[in-house]
C-alpha cells in the first residue's frame, strides 16, 4: 500500500509540474526503491504549506512514508527515488 501511494504521488507530480516520458521503476534488493523518471530537470523541494493550502504536501508525505528519499540527474532529466525496508515475512511460494 505504501508502494502504491507513492508511485501516485511521484507520477502525479510528474503529470503536473514536470514533462515527459515519464518511467516507472521498482527494484528489489535489502529495500525497495522506487524511482520515477522524467524529462525535466526541475528540482522537486518540500514546500511549506499552511492549512488552508490545498496542495503541496506530496514530498512531505514521499519523506515521511519513505525510508530515504532523493534526486538523481541524468543525461534525459531527472529520477526521483525513494527506499522503503522490504517486511519480513514468508519468502515467495513454490
Amino acid at each position: 500500500m505504501t508502494t502504491e501511494l507513492l508511485a501516485s504521488e511521484l507520477i502525479g507530480n510528474v503529470i503536473r509540474h514536470a514533462k515527459g516520458p515519464i518511467r516507472l521503476r521498482l527494484l528489489r534488493s535489502r529495500t525497495l526503491v522506487l524511482e520515477v523518471s522524467d524529462g525535466s530537470l526541475t528540482t522537486p523541494h518540500i514546500r511549506h504549506t499552511t492549512p488552508a493550502d490545498e496542495g503541496g504536501r506530496g514530498l512531505q508525505l514521499v519523506a515521511a512514508m519513505a525510508q530515504r528519499w532523493g534526486t538523481r540527474y541524468t543525461a534525459t532529466g531527472k529520477s526521483i527515488w525513494t527506499e522503503q525496508p522490504i517486511p519480513d515475512g514468508p519468502g515467495p511460494a513454490h
